[in-house]
């Protein structure tokens, strides 16, 4: 991507070449990619489409058409799987996507978590991709153990999904809205890949040791990255 940012809020990450890393706070509503609009919600037939994924749709959109701002659970399996990842790794993902794959479908960022829409059939097919990359072909693959777990829902699970509109709620905003009744979303091969070389990403990453007289962190700080992404490069 370029280097051409916008000024952002960031946390550190790690160490290279004895500089400190930084990625922006997931949840930074002025954060955004170069050359991408500024961040929006779902239009019309994105909420639509979101709205067929529930018992009944007609009631979602009544729902959204009184309390635009209202965040819902709809459930997987049917018209959208989902991947759940860890924030910073989801982040090094959706870069890999847009960077060098065919982009995403709808993504969301929810309670320090990133939520990839994907297609239905997804949730079960991924986590034997994964076993087997883990695996590899004669022993344990390092990439593949790089993999943090991911948590993949499909049929008779359910998510809950930011309001088609943005919000103030700094922990529930969309990062790709859908924007149309049929958006594309990446199959099981294509999160594979993404994770595959978010993982070699992440690799590559050194983590600087702790100061003697500074509290030691067991976790990275929870909310980093936000940005959005631009749909017009969707391939």
């Amino acid at each position: 991507m370029s280097s051409d940012r916008n000024p952002v809020r960031t946390v550190p990450l790690g160490t290279r070449d004895g500089a400190v890393e930084t990625l922006p706070d997931l949840f930074d509503e002025t954060v955004r990619l170069p050359g991408a609009p500024a961040a929006t919600g779902a239009t019309p037939e994105g909420a639509a489409w979101l709205a067929s994924a529930g018992r009944y749709p007609r009631s979602t959109r009544v729902l959204w058409e009184d309390r635009p701002t209202a965040p819902v659970v709809l459930a997987c399996g049917s018209v959208f799987d989902v991947v759940n990842t860890p924030a910073v790794f989801g982040r090094l993902m959706l870069d890999r996507l847009w960077d060098e794959g065919p982009g995403t479908g709808p993504v969301a960022a929810h309670r320090g978590r990133m939520l990839l829409f994907a297609a239905p059939g997804t949730a079960q097919r991924l986590p034997s991709l994964l076993e087997w990359e883990a695996r590899g072909s004669g022993g344990a693959s390092d990439r593949g153990r790089a993999i943090p777990p991911l948590l993949c829902h499909g049929t008779g699970d359910a998510v809950t999904v930011p309001a088609p509109i943005p919000t103030a709620r700094p922990d529930s905003r969309w990062l790709v809205a859908p924007d149309t009744r049929e958006p594309w979303l990446p199959g099981p091969e294509v999160m594979l890949w993404a994770a595959v070389r978010a993982a070699r990403s992440a690799a590559r990453r050194r983590f600087p040791a702790p100061s003697p007289a500074a509290p030691v962190s067991i976790s990275l700080p929870a909310d980093q990255d936000a940005n959005v992404y631009d749909v017009s490069r969707r391939r």
